[in-house]
């Protein structure tokens, strides 16, 4: 009789696409509801997850497009691998902060996870 090991499982997202859309706080509710009510607070806890400075977001407060928010998006696309432009970065960054914000999170944390699978071996 022949036993054949399973393959490891590898649950990467491959996706060149932002794995949520920018509106998608169905995804992730206690996240969205932590932008809403503590946005600053939110922010930094991302930026931190990023392995970004944890007060970088407080100096978003200055000028049309906040440039910390801008800068963010861009690293996180170019981390994992995203396209976009830096118009679409620009724009979604003057007109949508928080949500943003609540895309680039979700986006680290789907990066992030890793799934292991514990196989029992034949007696």
């Amino acid at each position: 009789m022949t036993f054949q090991q399973p393959k490891p499982f590898d649950m990467t997202h491959t996706s060149n696409q932002w794995s949520t859309g920018i509106c998608n706080c169905c995804d992730d509710i206690p996240e969205c509801c932590f932008s809403f009510f503590c946005f600053p607070c939110f922010a930094c806890s991302t930026a931190r997850k990023h392995g970004e400075c944890l007060c970088l977001p407080l100096l978003d407060f200055t000028g049309c497009i906040p440039p910390i928010t801008l800068a963010m998006r861009v690293s996180v696309r170019s981390r994992y691998g995203i396209q976009g432009t830096i118009f679409n970065d620009c724009l979604y960054s003057a007109c949508c902060g928080p949500c943003v914000w609540c895309q680039m999170s979700r986006e680290m944390n789907v990066h992030g996870q890793t799934a292991t699978l514990v196989r029992s071996q034949p007696k």
